[in-house]
């Protein structure tokens, strides 16, 4: 018999039995909403009706219906996780906090990426023990993907994937603080696609008094889709799965078919006469939006919350190292790519060209991509808050090289989560296919960075002066020695 009993903690929905280890109290796989299962795919999400037992939160639950992600030579997995964990009931929360008491301790909520189609809480990456350690309760949140969370479909709300991580807000503010956490003191941070949904919600309406704080990881405040872009999404995947676009017609095909069919929508053009593609091809799925959330957060609460938001150095290499393109592309292939981006793609390859003559065609590619994925969209989120807020924007910079690949990977998308979550000991992150390379990584900046991101969640203070577009301050992690 244990020393200490597990612990159980009595939720709105019902009791739920956690487990203990070294660094304090965790409940996994908690239903923040009903399963979403048949017509409630396409549905907002609704309460769950709850239960009479004693649930067991030890073990991890199901996941979204998500594909299998390939990044070459990289190992993603510790990104991604396993994949589609089969199950009805994924709209849950994981949490970890130092101990289900009456702490009211700072909550941080943590929202995944993985391109709209694929991630989840179980991924090994957000393991939060050591937020846990410092005295925060973090919860990681699981959200509908591809056509279910996302496909702009007649008859369905728009954006379900972001009403899922409205309704995890919700059960934060009315439950956390059974677990330990403070529901006035709560950050939602998130990465990638994670990052683009919080920029949605600071400027969602519904998304007011639901949080005090925000991190954007490598978000694109500009990567809405127009509805016109949306259709055309939606009318390809309709004529793939050889049904009308309506929500009842997609109401009865299984999952299974919905992920049969995501190849045929990859790489489709976006491009329209008022818009150009905000992911470049690499995703079928955003949020769907009129106004793009950087030009909306005076509609949201953004006004009233702290940002912290930055970028990797060089992001755009994850999509060309790991999958060989770097050493591939052509000039052709440059020009390709830059079209989908910029309207004068001549003009802007010749600049890039200019700033790094010593460029390959392949590095410059990786610089379009990172730009257009996330640069940009940083930038103008940061500039729009700052206004909007009164000066209540940090900006970073997150510059450490990965060695992996041959040295290659560099400060690539993703490469900072480690270093957010305190982890870059783990085993899974090294050698020449991990995310962090077989070379030394610098612990001191691990300790720096995750400390910067508690010190925010707590005081709203990272530790660094405020954005300024007049006298821009950024944050630079690296490796200095």
């Amino acid at each position: 018999m244990p020393e200490y009993p597990d612990p159980v903690v009595d939720t709105p929905a019902g009791a739920v039995r956690g487990g203990r280890d070294k660094s304090g109290e965790f409940f996994r796989a908690i239903p923040y909403a009903a399963a979403p299962t048949g017509t409630r795919r396409f549905a907002p999400p609704t309460r769950h009706p709850g239960w009479s037992y004693v649930r067991d939160g030890t073990q991890p639950g199901p996941t979204a219906p998500q594909p299998a992600r390939d990044f070459g030579k990289l190992d993603m997995i510790p990104y991604f996780g396993p994949g589609w964990v089969r199950g009805a009931e994924y709209l849950t929360v994981d949490v970890r906090t130092p101990a289900a008491d009456s702490g009211k301790r700072p909550v941080m909520v943590f929202v995944h990426g993985g391109g709209f189609v694929t991630g989840s809480t179980r991924a090994a990456l957000y393991d939060g023990s050591a937020f846990a350690r410092d005295g925060v309760v973090l919860v990681t949140v699981n959200y509908r993907l591809g056509i279910p969370g996302f496909l702009d479909l007649e008859g369905a709300p728009a954006n379900r994937g972001l009403l899922d991580v409205l309704a995890a807000l919700g059960w934060v503010r009315d439950t956390i603080e059974t677990f330990g956490g403070d529901p006035e003191n709560v950050t939602i941070f998130g990465q990638s696609a994670g990052a683009t949904l919080v920029g949605a919600l600071l400027a969602a309406p519904a998304a007011k008094g639901l949080f005090r704080r925000a991190i954007v990881q490598s978000g694109n405040g500009t990567g809405a889709f127009t509805p016109e872009q949306a259709q055309r999404v939606t009318a390809v995947a309709a004529a793939a799965l050889a049904v009308e676009p309506t929500v009842e017609a997609f109401a009865a095909i299984p999952d299974e078919r919905f992920l049969a069919v995501l190849p045929a929508l990859s790489g489709l053009d976006l491009r329209t006469g008022t818009a150009t593609d905000p992911l470049v091809g690499l995703s079928p799925f955003s949020l769907v939006l009129p106004v793009q959330p950087a030009d909306g957060l005076a509609d949201g609460p953004a006004g009233d919350v702290d940002l912290l938001i930055g970028t990797n150095t060089a992001e755009g290499r994850l999509y060309v190292v790991p999958a060989g393109t770097l050493e591939s592309t052509t000039e052709a292939d440059l020009l390709a790519v830059a079209g989908r981006v910029y309207a004068e793609p001549k003009t802007a390859v010749a600049e890039l060209r200019a700033q790094r003559p010593d460029a390959v065609p392949g590095e410059l590619r990786a610089e379009v991509l990172g730009e257009a994925l996330f640069g940009a969209g940083t930038t103008r989120m940061a500039q729009a808050h700052n206004r909007i807020s009164g000066g209540r924007t940090h900006v970073y910079s997150f510059g450490f090289r990965s060695t992996a690949l041959n040295g290659r990977l560099g400060a690539a998308h993703t490469v900072e989560l480690p270093f957010v979550f305190d982890a870059v000991d783990d085993p899974w992150l090294r050698g020449d296919t991990g995310l962090l390379g077989p070379g030394d990584v610098p612990v001191g900046l691990a300790t720096q960075m995750h400390a910067a991101w508690v010190a925010f969640a707590k005081t709203g203070d990272p530790g660094w002066v405020t954005y300024d577009p007049r006298r821009p301050v950024v944050q630079v992690f690296a490796d200095t020695r």
